[in-house]
């Protein structure tokens, strides 16, 4: 979870900085500790990261920071929510996409070691969901109540695991489960290879089912968009590049899709396509922008961070709604607080950034907590 995506990382492994602060890494050559800047060619040669994947990620974030501003300032619910209601199936169809994109393709499937990693990353993330809560429950933070509240402890493990009462920072629940799914899975992909394409059917089938019954499900459509990810992480990036680079086709079928939930809101069904094209979107403006460009540089850089971006956005924004609350409701302020929602994530990611860079503590707890 170093970052990039929401619960998986895969850059390189951060190590311990050197005398100068500049952080190591481990080459995957010599197996040496050097500087990340000398290996930073062929980190990104072996795929290690992909600027447009990054790209994708942190624009995500800040679409994020735009749903939850609307939701404290604006009004929780109305007709616009439908329109960005791809945003928390899309963190997880990418870490999803990721778990097949680059483990299972990095690395082989003998030994327990890549399903260990993902099992110990999603429980991980359950952990910081948990302390999350007992933290915002100690607080008493406004708008959480309602989630949190004076819930006993089988509540919150019934709330956990079905997610038909979401706890705060849900989002990051079924991507655990993802994690963990996928640590079993891969260890069972060693006499069925197809078994990720086979359980993303299963899912994906019992979500649509359940839909057209109109019985509630909780986590599973949003889990099922993980696991779909995955069954699209086994296509060649290469391939994908391809695909995407179709502007034409692909902004004709988003305006068909955005037609579509206009007139049928957004079920499930709709929301599978919405997820894809999307990102599909926001992934060829991320695999066409300039490399040089600042914007982009920062985005990207959300991206690598986009975990701890998306709890940082949260906490941003409740403590701006509750300093301005003593003075209204008004336009102007609301602007104002969007504008430092987006700087002020900005620049905390940035300021982490920094001092990882500088602080060997700071980045082994970071590296502990996140990775």
């Amino acid at each position: 979870m170093s970052l990039p995506d929401i619960g998986l990382s895969y850059s390189a492994g951060i190590k311990d900085g050197d005398q100068q602060g500049n952080l190591l890494v481990s080459s995957p050559a010599t197996n040496a500790l050097v500087p990340s800047s000398v290996i930073e060619i062929a980190v990104i040669k072996k795929s290690k990261r992909m600027p447009a994947l990054d790209f994708t990620k942190g624009a995500l974030v800040l679409i994020m920071v735009l749903y939850h501003w609307l939701n404290y300032f604006v009004r929780p619910d109305g007709s616009i929510y439908k329109y960005l209601r791809f945003l928390t199936p899309s963190f997880i169809f990418i870490t999803g996409f990721l778990i097949s994109q680059v483990y299972l393709s990095k690395y082989k499937a003998s030994g327990l070691g890549v399903p260990g990693r993902l099992l110990l990353r999603g429980f991980k993330l359950l952990g910081i969901v948990l302390c999350l809560n007992m933290a915002l429950n100690a607080a008493r933070l406004k708008g959480f109540e309602s989630r949190v509240g004076d819930w006993s402890p089988s509540d919150m493990a019934v709330a956990f695991l079905t997610g038909i009462a979401p706890v705060a920072f849900s989002v990051l629940v079924p991507i655990a489960y993802v994690l963990i799914l996928s640590a079993g899975l891969l260890i069972v992909s060693r006499q069925y290879r197809s078994i990720y394409h086979i359980a993303c059917a299963m899912f994906v089938a019992c979500a649509l089912v359940l839909e057209l019954k109109g019985i509630k499900s909780g986590y599973l459509q949003i889990f099922s968009m993980g696991m779909l990810g995955i069954s699209v992480g086994y296509i060649p990036i290469d391939r994908i590049n391809g695909l995407v680079k179709r502007p034409v086709a692909i902004f004709s079928a988003y305006l068909a899709y955005l037609s579509a939930i206009t007139l049928w809101d957004d079920v499930y069904p709709l929301q599978v396509v919405g997820v894809c094209l999307s990102l599909a979107v926001i992934y060829w403006i991320g695999l066409e922008g300039a490399e040089a460009n600042r914007i982009r540089k920062v985005v990207i850089l959300l991206g690598h961070y986009s975990l701890f971006g998306y709890i940082a956005q949260i906490v941003i924004l409740q403590v701006l709604r509750r300093s301005l609350a003593p003075f209204g409701s008004d336009i102007r302020l609301a602007g104002a607080a969007l504008l430092a929602g987006v700087v002020s994530t900005i620049l905390t990611v940035e300021a982490l950034d920094h001092a990882r860079i500088r602080m060997a503590g700071l980045n082994k707890v970071y590296t502990a907590v996140f990775c």
